[in-house]
This record gives structure tokens, C-alpha cells and sequence, in this order.
């Protein structure tokens, strides 16, 4: 059995508009996932890491998923911490086998890559 091609990661919104899960044999996971990460917030701003626009995508080998996201700051000084948080809340929706989070810093993270209520709630909208 082959492993399915990695699951693009999502563009930025331009206008604040929320990010749709992505298509494909894994987007229902991809979905009930995000569920999940709304359950997460970043420890220092009181906002949930999904609405934040932390998450950049997936890549999937079957049932193993590898999250790839971002921090507001590459010196998040519990950057560990959050990620192993992540990776239990993932690994507990159904259908998903193992994960791995990867933190990326390219591109930075930005309040562009915010959801519009996020960026309601701190006064960017």
C-alpha cells in the first residue's frame, strides 16, 4: 500500500475568512483534528491555537499524521510542552493512529493568519 501524497497546507486567509478543511481521503480526520485543537489554547494569548491560524497542514502515511504549525514567536519558551499537548489531543480522534508535530517558522506567523473571530475578539477586525 502506498502512502497518500501530503495534504497541502492551507493559504492564509487574505481577508480573514476562516480556512475550510482541505479535500481528500483524509479530510474528515483533518476535520475532527481541528475540532480538537480548538481545545488548545496558546498559553500566552487567550485565544485557541486553530482561530489563532497556528496550524499550516498535514501530512499523512496512512493512519500516522504529521502536523505542521507555527508558534507566534520562534522563542515560545513552552514550545515542547504545547506540542506534546497537541500530539495527545490528535492522537485521541478516531481513525488516527499516531502523530508528530513539526514546528515550521516559514512563513512567519502573522495576525493575518488569524480567523476573523479571533481577530474580532483583539480589535484587528
Amino acid at each position: 500500500m502506498t502512502d497518500a501524497p501530503p495534504t497541502p497546507a492551507p493559504a492564509a486567509p487574505a481577508n480573514g475568512a476562516e480556512v475550510a478543511a482541505t479535500a481528500g481521503p483524509y479530510a474528515e480526520r483533518e476535520q475532527r483534528i481541528m475540532e480538537a485543537l480548538k481545545q488548545i489554547y496558546d498559553p500566552e494569548i487567550p485565544m485557541n491555537i486553530v482561530d489563532l491560524g497556528l496550524i499550516y497542514g498535514f501530512e499523512w502515511a496512512a493512519d500516522d499524521v504529521t502536523l505542521k504549525m507555527t508558534l507566534t514567536a520562534p522563542g515560545c519558551p513552552v514550545a515542547g510542552i504545547l506540542a506534546e499537548e497537541i500530539k495527545g489531543a490528535i492522537e485521541r480522534v478516531a481513525g488516527v493512529h499516531g502523530a508528530k508535530v513539526e514546528m515550521i517558522w516559514d512563513p512567519p506567523w502573522t495576525p493575518d493568519r488569524m480567523s476573523s473571530f479571533a481577530k474580532h475578539q483583539f480589535g484587528y477586525a
